[in-house]
């Protein structure tokens, strides 16, 4: 179990829109409660295993191929926040469309800091190993299909209440599958970027003209 105590303002106004403002005291107010009410319905959970490399069920495109390159294993990850939060957007969407939009961001925001805190509690369980970076289902040629598998060899449905529609998508919605590539040895640094992300089409930071800092 992973705990959230608070959430990262300066990365949910990014995903607002509003890196460089300041907010108001109204935006102010309103992300308090919204993070108040996150923090008091999110169940943070996570589940991971550790595969021998190569796997062909895993490794399918070139750009997993070359992100896993030099490493003996990986550990499949999926991390989620819980059906509660779904419900809490989905209430304010009715609601309070604000609200509901800063809801939304903060929660996003809440799963990569979950995801995050996975990342140190599993790189604890190797030490002296090295790690590559989140690789997810739907990253560059990554098959977002793959979600499925990722579920099954976790056996996340059961476990923590995860699963993935006919259309791949996963649910709760605030939730993520990725892989990371385990190596004894150093491992080139890469820069994940735009281009195999899978909120590229999406992401608030390029309509802006700017990138998430990865």
């Amino acid at each position: 179990m992973i705990a959230l105590e608070a959430l990262d303002r300066r990365e949910a106004l990014r995903y607002l829109g509003g890196a460089a403002v300041e907010p108001n005291e109204t935006m102010t107010r309103l992300m308090d409660g919204c993070e108040a009410q996150l923090l008091r319905v999110a169940q943070p959970k996570y589940l991971y295993r550790v595969v021998d490399l190569p796997c062909e069920e895993l490794t399918v495109g070139e750009d997993i191929r070359r992100h896993l390159r030099g490493c003996d294993r990986a550990v499949l990850l999926c991390t989620t926040l819980g059906a509660s939060v779904d419900r809490l957007i989905r209430v304010a969407q009715v609601r309070d469309m604000a609200e509901a939009v800063v809801l939304d961001s903060m929660a996003s925001v809440a799963i990569e800091q979950v995801c995050r805190k996975a990342d140190e509690l599993i790189a604890a369980q190797f030490p002296g190993c090295f790690f590559t970076f989140r690789f997810s289902p739907g990253y560059g040629d990554y098959p977002i299909g793959l979600q499925k598998t990722f579920l099954r060899l976790l056996d996340a449905p059961r476990r923590i209440g995860l699963s993935v529609s006919e259309s791949c998508l996963l649910v709760p919605a605030k939730s993520v599958t990725a892989i990371a590539g385990i190596s004894e040895h150093p491992l080139e640094r890469q820069r994940r970027g735009c281009a195999v992300c899978n909120l590229r089409k999406t992401c608030q930071y390029r309509r802006n003209g700017e990138h998430c800092g990865f």
